[in-house]
């Protein structure tokens, strides 16, 4: 301490240079600063169950890098990028319509780093000879760490609109939308339209309408939430002429911001919404005025007619993709959250001692880890990646909409939780944690919220039978776990969401539909308690540790077990006490 600073201390009642220690505020740092990699073992982990020895060599360092770039100037980009968002130039000074969107240079800095950053990531891997799908969900699960509505910019659409172009457009413009994507020059350039005033989620009522113009179409309607609005290509829903007035009726169209000719096309951004979060994201009403459309539905020759039918299928299909994405945003906001926590947790003193060793603070801190890692193993699951215990890697059809309907509630809640432990400070807007709190909402709401997600788990258990496949991942998940004491419950638990199911399908519709949240519920709890304990096994057996049955443990006490009577209040010794050092060293690596 400076002799300034013990006079100014001198001066104050009450006070010496002991208590004055309280006040250092360069102790209070955050999780800005951090290597968000290098400090996360919980994500190291993960990339070593999932990827081989040889792989995990290569993109380790590439991981690396975009820790330090998400964790330091993309996470103060995004601070300065909320409080500076987007804004709509409606009119040119000759009062020409023009729509623009000025994206802040906050942003545009963030998105050129990240692009260049996963570009080296994607080249590191392709040299090496696999695929770099896993490690690019790892480093966008850094990126929405740092910043939501730039991972839905990034994110919003792009494999979608390639996908459905390469399959339907017409040559010349597949040829021409292609490239712009190969050359990086449409990389976060894309969105989905489809939500509008009269529908909602309600997608077969849509009213933007399209009529047959040669091998292209004209669309007239408007849309009222269209997230990356900023953006030079869109897949739209709209009802051809003609078609039936049902979600049947419903088809895709791509939709360029400049026609074939080159001239502008009629693409009007009638204004940004003022949302409470991921304002880096430009979100806003869209009207199309004889906009150049093109059909991604039915045969590629376009000779099946206006419809194929199943438009809103296909963009239901892509929808369930796009979920998982949203999930990863709910799981990076979760982690983000925690990491926030236990930073000022270890910092704050009160009550004659740091906050992190109340045993209060140790029970919240400790339920919010477990729950984080469980939804990390199941959002990184669904997938379907394959791993090192399980080589028998599907894509889950039901686990999706399961996944993102625990996960992103989680990202909620683990934020208004880091609010609280952060005390006043954490409402200040000043402090990192009020974003994040608004930043999640939107979790709940994008590609479907909760009542949405559980008609999805109706319709795959009615049509498809899904549950079948997502019932036999958990039991493939118990079968190669240890013969424990979590294990056994789990199983067990696994039992009996089957005959739940099996109940749940003998009910009349309305109880039957009322079912269905704690239905999806369950079967989210029983397919993290399953993919822990495989977790566990091979962690045991690989590097003979026992934190992730720990994890296991406490995560099949607190959501599967039956409590009793006094809901484990009698029982003896708090394993999640005893052990929390070893939670947090495990979480947050200094």
């Amino acid at each position: 301490m400076t002799d300034y600073e013990a006079e100014a201390v001198d001066r104050l009642p009450f006070s010496t240079p002991e208590k004055s220690q309280r006040y250092r505020t360069e102790d209070y740092a955050g999780a800005v600063g951090l290597n968000w990699y290098r400090t996360d073992p919980t994500l190291q982990f993960t990339m070593a169950y999932y990827l081989k020895p040889d792989e995990l060599a290569v993109v380790e360092p590439q991981l690396t890098r975009i820790g330090d770039l998400m964790g330091g100037p993309v996470a103060r980009w995004a601070e300065e990028t909320d409080r500076n968002p987007p804004r709509l130039e409606r009119y040119d000074r000759w009062g020409h319509d023009v729509s623009r969107v000025v994206m802040p240079p906050s942003f545009t800095a963030a998105k050129r780093a990240v692009l260049d950053a996963q570009g080296a990531l994607r080249e590191a891997c392709r040299g090496a000879g696999f695929r770099s799908s896993l490690s690019m969900f790892a480093s966008n699960y850094l990126l929405n760490q740092a910043d939501i509505g730039m991972g839905c910019a990034l994110g919003t659409g792009g494999g979608m609109v390639q996908s459905l172009v390469a399959a339907y457009a017409p040559a010349d413009v597949r040829d021409h939308v292609l490239a712009k994507f190969d050359s990086g020059e449409w990389a976060g350039e894309t969105a989905q339209l489809l939500t509008e005033r009269t529908g909602g989620s309600d997608l077969g009522a849509l009213e933007t309408t399209a009529r047959r113009a040669g091998d292209a179409w004209v669309l007239n309607g408007f849309k009222w939430f269209a997230s990356n609005c900023a953006g030079e290509a869109f897949v739209v829903l709209a009802k051809p002429e003609g078609a039936p007035d049902s979600s049947r009726g419903v088809a895709n169209f791509l939709v360029l911001r400049t026609r074939r000719d080159g001239s502008r096309n009629g693409v009007r951004v009638r204004r940004l919404k003022d949302k409470l979060g991921t304002r880096s994201v430009a979100s806003g009403e869209v009207e199309f005025v004889d906009a150049e459309a093109f059909l991604l539905s039915g045969e590629p020759s376009g000779e099946s007619g206006p419809s194929d039918g199943k438009g809103l299928g296909r963009m239901m299909e892509l929808t369930n993709a796009a979920r998982l994405g949203i999930a990863l945003f709910g799981l990076a906001n979760a982690r983000r959250a925690l990491v926030e926590s236990l930073c000022y947790a270890r910092q704050r003193r009160a009550f004659g001692g740091a906050l992190i060793d109340k045993p209060l603070m140790r029970r919240k801190l400790a339920e919010l880890i477990v729950d984080v890692e469980a939804a990390q193993a199941m959002v990184f699951d669904s997938t379907g990646a394959v791993n090192h215990r399980q080589p028998r890697g599907t894509r889950q059809r039901i686990a999706v909409p399961v996944t993102k309907l625990k996960v992103a509630r989680l990202g909620i809640t683990a934020a208004s939780d880091a609010i609280e432990i952060h005390g006043g400070n954490g409402y200040i807007e000043t402090w990192p944690v009020a974003r994040l709190l608004r930043d999640g909402q939107v979790n709940t709401i994008w590609e479907g919220p909760d009542n949405i997600l559980c008609l999805d788990v109706r319709r795959g258990i009615v049509q498809a039978r899904a549950h079948e496949p997502l019932l036999n991942r958990m039991r493939d998940a118990v079968s190669v776990s240890d013969d424990d004491a979590t294990t056994a419950l789990v199983a067990d638990r696994i039992d009996d969401l089957e005959a739940a199911v099996t109940a749940w399908e003998k009910l009349d519709g309305a109880v039957a539909e009322a079912r269905l949240f704690p239905l999806a519920q369950f079967m989210g709890d029983v397919y993290a308690g399953a993919l822990l304990t495989e977790q566990a096994s091979w962690e045991r057996e690989t590097r003979g540790g026992e934190r992730k049955a720990l994890v296991a443990r406490l995560y099949a006490q607190r959501h599967l077990a039956d409590r009793g009577p006094l809901r484990g209040i009698d029982a003896e010794g708090d394993e999640a006490l005893d052990r929390f050092d070893e939670l947090a060293e495990g979480t947050l690596r200094p």
